[in-house]
């Protein structure tokens, strides 16, 4: 809803008029965006299953495996900034039915890839299409409802949307043993359908427009930064730390320094705009988004992964083995989106990341699996615990600390900063997926240990949120 800096006092008030409103299809504008954000949701933890079935279709090597995952989370990370931006400008129902498209087609590729290069190439735009859908998801929800409805709504969003994320890797591993891995790319179709056709119906058409043109060299300085700066980390964390993975490091940094300097230049026309950042409060949210998310992504590729490769799991097993992760978040986040709205998120932002970081600190119990209910169980319980007290809190609050020209953007930069968490989990989690037998547990161990680390870390800049709110 960004109409420009200097927008007239009539279309303010229309503006405002229109984010206070009841939408005329509360259910099914839930429904289409939940079912369109549910597709990159999906994705980012089906594919971790069939990683070993696809190593061996494909004759996939340690790093091969890494960039199945990172060659989506690449330019989701980098290009959900300018896909909430684009949202902002163009129109987000516009935006989010061509994004379900181009997901489809990209999910079509991928079942039909005939090689690591073919899948990688239709991994990529898949991310590029979740750039495009996932903030503009978001941002429909924000437009659509208000006050405590928002808190609700996000709350049902974020619930529905991690038992989808975890609930796929019990599915794919499902379709895994019984027919082929290509399958668990195909099951995005009919979800794709049913999202194009509920977002048609129920939301109502784009009224805004902003003719500023997109920050596309921004763009292109962040994916070039982090792809460098992933390559480096994935090649040094699986095969040691060469002058080349080194100096190649060096060069993502300075890429990403330079994307820094670029949208500073561009001022209110970047697509990161880095006033954001004079706020406190925006950084310690940033900063907890980036450790939280990334603990739990590193969580989503390496459990499956040692379950599968250590303990003898099946592919459907080891989806299974992380289920109740969606069924207490599924319970419990609505009631914290509620709780978020009336009293605030910071309490529980706090307390959540210290909850996860206890069941990371569980896993140290995790064997070759003998016994999944001691070992594994209470673990995955616990983690689920601490996310359903922060995830919804944490969307809520950053929707609530922009105001209403800047939804999309700061939904999307929320968005980037948990991808990023987890893109750079997955890089680095290649020295433990490059073990085996003993050793491989071992290096489980330790990564455990260190998911435990970034989630105390996380608490920690939660608490410096509420020491800045308490001073103001």
């Amino acid at each position: 809803m960004n109409n420009g800096l200097y927008a007239s006092c009539d279309e303010a008030a229309v503006e405002a008029a229109d984010s206070t409103r009841e939408p005329r299809h509360p259910r099914l504008i839930i429904a289409s965006t939940i079912l369109a954000s549910t597709l990159a949701l999906i994705d980012g933890s089906v594919v971790n299953v069939g990683l070993p079935a696809i190593s061996a279709s494909l004759h996939a090597d340690i790093s091969d495996l890494q960039w199945i995952v990172n060659a989506y989370l690449l330019p989701l990370s980098a290009l959900i900034l300018l896909g909430g931006a684009a949202g902002d400008r163009y129109g987000r129902k516009r935006l989010l039915i061509a994004g379900v498209t181009l997901f489809a087609l990209a999910s079509l590729a991928c079942a039909l890839a005939w090689n690591l290069s073919a899948l990688f190439v239709a991994r990529f735009v898949q991310g590029v299409s979740a750039a495009m859908l996932m903030p503009n998801s978001l941002a429909i929800l924000g437009q659509s409802f208000s006050g405590e409805a928002k808190g609700r709504a996000i709350g049902i969003w974020a619930a529905v949307g991690a038992a989808a994320a975890a609930i796929g890797p019990v599915l794919g591993g499902w379709l895994i043993d019984a027919s082929s891995w290509r399958l668990i790319f195909l099951i995005n179709l009919p979800l794709a359908a049913a999202a194009i056709a509920l977002t048609y119906i129920s939301v109502d058409a784009d009224q805004t427009r902003n003719s500023a043109p997109l920050d596309l060299i921004g763009g292109l300085l962040a994916t070039a930064g982090l792809g460098i700066t992933t390559w480096a980390l994935t090649r040094g964390s699986a095969y040691g730390w060469s002058p080349l993975a080194f100096a190649t490091l060096c060069a993502g940094a300075l890429l990403l320094a330079g994307f820094v300097l670029f949208e500073h230049q561009r001022g209110n026309k970047a697509m990161m705009p880095l006033a954001l950042f004079g706020s406190p409060s925006f950084v310690g949210l940033t900063l907890l988004t980036f450790l939280l998310y990334g603990a739990l992504g590193g969580l989503f590729v390496a459990v499956p992964y040692v379950l599968i490769t250590a303990g003898g799991y099946s592919a459907t097993g080891a989806g299974a083995a992380l289920l109740p992760l969606p069924l207490v978040i599924a319970l419990a986040s609505p009631f914290a989106g509620a709780f978020a709205a009336k009293s605030g998120p910071r309490v529980p932002l706090a307390l959540g990341p210290i909850i996860v970081a206890l069941g990371f600190l569980l896993l140290l119990r995790m064997g070759r699996g003998e016994d999944y209910w001691r070992d594994v169980f209470p673990a995955i319980v616990v983690i689920a615990t601490g996310m359903a007290m922060s995830v919804a809190p944490l969307t809520t609050a950053v929707l609530m600390s922009v105001d209403a020209a800047h939804v999309g953007a700061a939904s999307g930069f929320n968005s980037a900063v948990a991808r990023n968490g987890g893109l750079v989990a997955t890089a680095l989690i290649g020295s433990v997926l490059v073990m085996t037998g003993p050793a491989l547990l071992s290096a489980m161990k330790n990564a455990a240990v260190a998911g435990a680390l970034a989630c105390v870390a996380a608490s920690f800049s939660a608490f410096l949120l509420i020491a800045a709110n308490t001073r103001r």
